[in-house]
């Protein structure tokens, strides 16, 4: 059976793969197999990598400068219990040392594992329990219950506030559905809705068809089929003026996770 050894690099990935390809050759009648991540640039791209790790978990082997990345990568990994090693910031922490000055971008190794530390993974856990509308009897425990069609980036945006301390839950809405009745008991100043532009959701969901080898025409995708999913979420927003509605289109994970805590009055941390 081959392991799987996963490479996360926010360059080209050439270092991770030159140094684990060494280490590999000290290896020899083991089946493996290597998959890179490479140019993972912002939250969403470490998310999404990592949850395609989990699918046939392995070793994550790593380089992200970014010590926010790097910290994403590892609360995930502890959650989906995946096992990690981190190639760059130990190396980092001894040439800062070393030199008696700080590096240009703090090193992830230097962390600790304070209150806010034990927040986040609380978090974290919490929200990749409570993905896509699983288990709706603990919605009232979330501190922000995000609700939207396919593809408004629910899932990347949860785990990114969750990265920030915070208890996320996001419920799916599909036409034709009941959304679960627990959704309609929570404090209801804690639920977002997500909007998109119709052509962008088009676009996003015809490229994930593409990605899966579909039919990229298929109804999801359709334009009128989308436009009907569209105004009926509409037509739910405005039956509960009480919820916050957030347009997502053409923004960053960061832009809406920003927009979403300030006007909750929720503090940004992290």
């Amino acid at each position: 059976m081959s392991r799987h050894i996963y490479l996360f690099s926010d360059a080209t990935g050439g270092t991770v793969e030159m140094v684990v390809k060494a280490a590999l050759s000290q290896f020899r009648g083991i089946d493996f197999k290597l998959h890179r991540f490479n140019r993972l640039r912002t939250q969403e791209d470490i998310t999404q990598a990592v949850k395609t790790a989990a699918k046939e978990p392995g070793l994550l082997i790593y380089t992200l400068v970014n010590p926010e990345h790097g910290q994403l990568l590892r609360d995930l990994a502890n959650v989906l219990e995946l096992a990690t090693v981190d190639l760059i910031s130990p190396l980092i922490y001894k040439l800062s040392d070393f030199f008696g000055t700080m590096p240009q971008e703090v090193p992830g190794l230097l962390y600790r594992l304070d209150s806010e530390y034990y927040k986040r993974m609380d978090a974290v856990n919490f929200t990749v329990k409570q993905d896509d509308g699983q288990e709706p009897g603990n919605l009232y425990k979330a501190d922000i219950v995000l609700v939207g069609v396919s593809r408004t980036s629910k899932t990347p945006l949860s785990m990114y506030l969750a990265h920030k301390g915070y208890k996320v839950a996001n419920v799916p809405l599909v036409k034709g559905v009941d959304p679960p009745r627990q959704l309609f008991e929570v404090v209801q100043k804690r639920v977002v809705g997500l909007l998109i532009e119709e052509k962008r959701l088009i676009e996003l969901r015809s490229a994930r068809l593409r990605n899966m080898r579909q039919n990229p025409h298929d109804d999801y995708a359709d334009y009128g089929k989308v436009e009907d999913e569209l105004d009926s979420c509409r037509r739910l927003y405005r039956n509960h003026p009480e919820w916050l509605v957030i347009d997502v289109t053409n923004k960053s994970v960061e832009e809406s996770a920003a927009e979403i805590l300030r006007k909750l009055n929720f503090v940004e941390v992290g």
